[in-house]
């Protein structure tokens, strides 16, 4: 029936479908450098490294620079290898590798640490590439680590196939006052079937095309909509870590997500080669969508938010593949880049089918200016389309900076919040001179509208105790989970309780709750950093933190749009207060924020 009045039921199908077999591929060539170590490794993920102990890829053989071992060990590390050891540069060196005539992933691994008495701190340094692309200028690990919250960096990057047969990254320290150095842990250098053959539409100039055919680029994020981590061994053969979307979700309104059973298998179309290693099978069965009633998906928009660096332009890869329906026009939806129309009328089983895979690339360049360092992606019912459902659906999403002119692919040093700042200083037992502003957590919506909202962050301890929790940590299987490609966001949409009033914790919880100030809550959350979230609720987000020193707890944050959310906020949380477990402490708290 036409309109969008019927209800989609998210039932898994269940016959058996003919498979178009999805074998990984096989890199020609796959180098994995453990810098500045003297023997091989192996990583979390069982992959083996080699050392460059003499000086093995090093242009001058190793003489401009020294094998370092990091002086500590952040837990959070998913192991040793490659973050343990460095190579350290004095002064401009270079890798250099012998490859293929084939596109290859490079991929940077950082640790911020002190090597051979040099503070983290002390190392600013630029990585450029043979053919003259920079990737990365008067990089700052310590600062990069520093303001994402983050224990480790990687970079990964896409290059062009080399006509030399050979590829070098050279090292280059800043130069500075005082003395600057260069250091790297980890190389990947892995060659990669033809992924980036078809021109990308532009979001900016209706009608037009970016080719990234011979562009070099960076991979900004990669995520596995509606899905959880995928690791480099469950990829499609090409080493790639596919994140949770979760912390890039902007609002309250997440959707739902829908997982197929074991008896759905992708078929891959025949008619293109390399479709297979787009995205692994498990990135296509799972999906997030708008949900079954069609009036609320009518007045709203399916959204993801992404902190970029301006003036790039960056290539949006959105990946599809419809589980649920299996005729055209049943789900018809538009999408949008930047408030811009990048799709109208998109429909998945149009584009191929049922159970086939489809990916769409779209171009859109970001300005330099005040607000213009937000990527926004939505999708939304294409009411006029006379569709059966009114939803939209989506499986996977990958943003890529490409080169510009210059061959530059490096942006700035993040700067930390204000508000991480303010909570780094709180933690040190140092006092803000001036109040904090609580009404300053404002988010502008797509429009550019913008408005202040009252929270409740009520705090259910997930006490372990001490001595398990750092058992725990230091046995965790892979914390990368935990970590964008890139960088994290910290957007939350705001919403206003009915009347214009402030909510107030439920007498009862009150009284059987310790109370935090809101930064106390901030400290404990860094700042609510979206890398923490460790699950999203009807309600709000759920962060993990540490109060107390080393008490661990889950910190869930409301973002109640009326005051019956409040209610079932409340509940929620009392109810969690009576849970009891061998390895949980009994204990509950609460913080409030009034919106001034």
């Amino acid at each position: 029936m036409a309109g969008g009045h019927h209800v989609l039921q998210l039932v898994a199908v269940m016959g058996v479908l003919a498979f178009a077999g999805a074998e990984k591929y096989k890199p020609t060539e796959s180098i994995l450098v453990n810098c500045g170590a003297d023997k091989e490794g192996q990583d979390v993920d069982g992959r083996k490294w080699l050392p460059d102990k003499d000086g093995t890829w090093l242009v001058d053989g190793g003489k401009s620079s020294v094998m370092a071992n990091a002086e500590s060990q952040d837990p959070s590390l998913p192991s040793p290898v490659p973050y343990m050891t460095a190579r350290v540069f004095t002064k401009e060196t270079a890798y250099k590798f012998s490859v293929g005539e084939e596109r290859h992933w490079v991929r940077l691994h950082f640790y911020p640490a002190a090597y051979h008495g040099l503070p983290a701190e002390n190392f600013f340094f630029s990585v450029s590439t043979s053919t003259g692309v920079t990737l990365l200028r008067n990089f700052s690990v310590y600062i990069t680590a520093t303001a994402l919250s983050q224990a480790y960096i990687v970079r990964e990057f896409t290059l062009p196939p080399s006509t030399s047969g050979s590829l070098s990254l050279t090292f280059t320290p800043t130069a500075m006052n005082n003395a600057s150095y260069a250091f790297i842990n980890g190389i990947e250098i892995i060659s990669m079937p033809n992924i980036f053959s078809v021109a990308a539409a532009s979001v900016d100039m209706a009608g037009s095309e970016v080719s990234t055919t011979d562009s070099s680029m960076q991979t900004m994020y990669r995520l596995n909509v509606g899905g959880s981590y995928v690791a480099p061994t469950n990829d499609s053969g090409l080493s790639r870590d596919w994140y949770d979307d979760t912390p890039y979700i902007y609002g309250a309104a997440v959707g739902v997500t829908f997982q197929a059973n074991d008896t759905v298998q992708i078929k891959y179309p025949k008619n293109d080669p390399d479709a297979e290693y787009a995205a692994p099978a498990s990135v296509y069965l799972n999906s997030r969508s708008m949900g079954p009633d069609p009036k609320v998906n009518q007045n709203y928009k399916l959204t993801w938010v992404f902190e970029v660096d301006g003036k790039f332009t960056y290539i949006i890869r959105l990946h599809f593949c419809e589980l649920l329906l299996s005729k055209a026009n049943q789900r018809v939806f538009d999408i949008m880049i930047n408030n811009k129309t990048a799709q109208s009328a998109a429909d998945v089983v149009a584009w191929g089918g049922q159970n086939v895979p489809v990916y769409k690339d779209y171009a859109a360049i970001m300005p330099d200016g005040p607000g213009d360092k937000v990527l926004w992606i939505q999708l939304f019912p294409a009411v006029g389309s006379g569709s059966e459902f009114f939803d939209a659906i989506l499986n996977g999403l990958e943003i890529f900076k490409m080169s510009d002119t210059s061959g530059n692919l490096a942006g700035p040093n993040p700067d930390p919040s204000k508000m991480l700042v303010e909570a780094e200083l709180l933690a040190q037992g140092k006092f803000v001179t001036k109040p904090s502003n609580l009404s300053a957590i404002v988010i502008g919506g797509a429009a550019g509208g913008a408005a202040a909202f009252g929270i409740i962050a009520a705090i259910c301890f997930v006490a372990y105790h001490t001595k398990k929790s750092r058992a725990l940590n230091s046995s965790a299987s892979h914390s990368s989970g935990w970590l964008p490609v890139y960088g994290g966001n910290s957007h939350t949409s705001a919403s206003k309780s009915s009347g214009g009033k402030s909510a107030v914790l439920n007498p009862n919880i009150t009284a059987m709750c310790r109370h935090f100030s809101f930064a106390e809550i901030k400290s404990a959350t860094k700042n609510f950093d979206e890398s923490l979230v460790i699950g999203v609720g009807g309600f709000g987000k759920v962060y993990r933190g540490v109060v107390d020193g080393d008490t661990k707890v889950a910190i869930k944050r409301s973002n109640p749009s009326s005051e019956q959310g409040v209610l079932e906020f409340q509940t929620e949380i009392e109810m969690l207060s009576k849970l009891r477990h061998k390895h949980l402490s009994h204990s509950s708290a609460a913080a409030r924020m009034r919106a001034r």
